[in-house]
């Protein structure tokens, strides 16, 4: 009798661990989603850029690597099953929110958000659909960190131009005309704090931003639902402890919105390193004055500056109370270091905590390199503010063959490279010949 109750449970659990493993997009939700996702891009018809954006497209569960695609790869790799193509996710190869190159096909790809929501399963699919379409347009989709956008001063700018910004999105008029000159200002007033950081800044906008503009709008079924999703977004965006890899999302698509209504034809944006500011300031008939930052303290009172520089003295105190509890786990303690060559990083932009000199804090990410593919969690990691190299603690350092484990990491290393201790600390270089 025990054995048979023991069989059952064991019957059971087996069964639970397989439900488990699934997830919840099951092929039936699969090919909804992919049915919603094509009425979404059909009901614009190439209005908005020009071309239908559906096109390949591709689900992936991180946890599993399992691909869910509505159609088939040009090599054959994913196989047809119950109406959707499946397969897994290349292992060495860091999960994209973007474009991938799939058996020679280029596939929007979506990873899974940890638990089932309608709406941002439909937003980054489109989101990542847009990508397909920018590279195919010869647009080059980059990483982009502008480290100076944590500092203070630009952080206090980019928040004037956003609150600026967002009273021009919801007004009419003169009064919107006034707004998009106040933000123009501060805008002005950044760039004339950090010259040689603008084009990056254009470019950072015109491929986040317009991204981000197009999900929004093509995911909403009206002027009211997309200016909810839209204000949603830049509420997220504004609490963000660090700029350096988010501030473009949010400034891009509010200019895009500025120009949308005008009645601007996005479809003439031809470049990375488009000014939306400049498009702005020109269907809008703009007059700046020579030097911004003449003019933009006194401006600035009327967005409630005082506000503004508590929100950062906060900001500060925080940053000093992480840098506390942090030194130690990255710079007394034994740690692992990984030099950075030609990173691809994939993170949330919630995670990112800026540490003054010691660099960022990211609390969880995946990054691939020469090296291999690195995946953190738990404990973060920390990238160096000249971003040249990686830290990770060395606590629960574990090696079996080319894969080395930690607490809260994982990394699966190449050929050609190996870890090497020295003294308490861990190093990973390339193989001496």
């Amino acid at each position: 009798m025990k054995r048979i109750i023991y069989l059952v449970f064991l019957f059971l659990l087996t069964n639970c661990n397989e439900k488990e493993s699934e997830g919840y997009l099951t092929a039936e939700k699969a090919k909804a989603y992919f049915g919603s996702v094509r009425e979404i891009c059909d009901k614009d018809a190439g209005k908005l850029w020009g071309k239908n954006l559906y096109g390949p497209l591709m689900y992936v569960d991180r946890t599993t690597r399992k691909i869910t695609a509505n159609q088939q790869d040009n090599e054959g790799i994913l196989k047809e099953k119950d109406g959707v193509f499946t397969g897994f996710f290349p292992r060495e190869q860091i999960i994209p929110f973007g474009a991938f190159t799939l058996g020679g096909t280029l596939f929007a790809t979506a990873p899974l958000p940890p638990e089932e929501d309608e709406f941002r399963m439909k937003w980054m699919a489109v989101r990542s659909l847009y990508r397909c379409f920018a590279v195919n347009s010869g647009i080059p989709v980059s990483s982009f960190y502008l480290s100076n956008m944590d500092e203070r001063d630009a952080r206090l700018w980019v928040k004037l131009e956003w609150k600026a910004l967002r009273k021009a999105i919801g007004s009419e008029g003169e009064a919107r005309r006034i707004a998009i000159r106040d933000a123009l200002i501060f805008r002005g007033s950044n760039r004339e704090l950090y010259p040689s950081m603008v084009s990056e800044a254009n470019r950072f906008e015109t491929n986040e931003g317009l991204a981000t503009f197009t999900h929004t709008l093509l995911c909403t079924n009206s002027c009211e639902e997309f200016r909810t999703r839209l204000l949603e977004n830049y509420d997220r965006f504004y609490a963000m402890p660090s700029y350096s890899r988010s501030f473009g999302y949010m400034t891009g698509a509010l200019y895009a919105t500025l120009l949308h209504d005008s009645g601007f034809d996005l479809r003439s944006i031809h470049s990375d390193n488009y000014d939306l500011g400049s498009a702005v300031r020109i269907v809008y008939n703009i007059d700046l004055p020579e030097v911004c930052r003449d003019v933009a303290g006194s401006i600035a009172l009327s967005y409630n500056l005082d506000a503004i520089n508590a929100e950062e003295e906060e900001r500060l105190a925080n940053i000093r109370e992480s840098i506390h509890k942090q030194v130690s786990i990255f710079t007394e303690k034994p740690v692992v270091y990984l030099e950075l060559e030609s990173p691809y990083f994939d993170f949330e932009q919630e995670d990112i905590h800026p540490l003054d000199t010691l660099g960022t804090l990211y609390t969880s990410m995946r990054v691939s390199d020469n090296w291999g593919k690195l995946t953190v969690n738990g404990d973060g990691c920390l990238v160096s503010s000249n971003f040249k190299y990686v830290r990770i603690t060395a606590k629960g350092f574990r090696a079996d063959k080319n894969r080395y484990t930690g607490d809260g990491w994982q990394l699966l290393l190449n050929s050609e490279w190996e870890v090497i201790k020295v003294e308490q600390n861990y190093f990973v270089r390339k193989l001496m010949p």
